[in-house]
């Protein structure tokens, strides 16, 4: 059982990354799956999730109208659209699944490893 965030990788600020994030072992739609970013010298916050009925919830308010969650059932993976990408954006994403946004807020039931986004001027 676990959950696979990818998808990071470096681009120039303006560009878009598409984050994934894969469940195996568990079927991922009947969790909510929340979207979590730490730069670097900053605690984790929470970006954006999207419940077991698909309704997303924004929890960084500077991605609102630029990052979009998104879920393919049949592959059992989330995604994390992101345009007009900026170097604040810069972090290390991870995913996390539970049943609940609330509780992947709280502590998260399961957790990708975290994939890296790079923003450059």
């Amino acid at each position: 059982v676990q959950l696979q965030a990818s998808g990071g990788g470096s681009v120039q600020a303006g560009g878009s990354l598409r984050l994934s994030c894969a469940a195996s072992g568990f079927t991922l739609h009947y969790y909510a799956v929340g979207w979590f970013r730490q730069a670097p010298g900053k605690e984790r916050e929470g970006v954006l999730c999207i419940t077991s009925t698909d309704n997303s919830i924004y929890y960084a308010g500077s991605v609102k109208g630029r990052f979009t969650i998104s879920r393919d059932s049949a592959k059992n993976t989330v995604y994390l659209q992101m345009n007009s990408l900026k170097p604040e954006d810069t972090a290390v994403y991870y995913c996390a699944a539970d049943s609940s946004c609330l509780e992947t807020l709280r502590s998260g039931r399961y957790w990708g490893q975290g994939t890296l986004v790079t923003v450059s001027s």
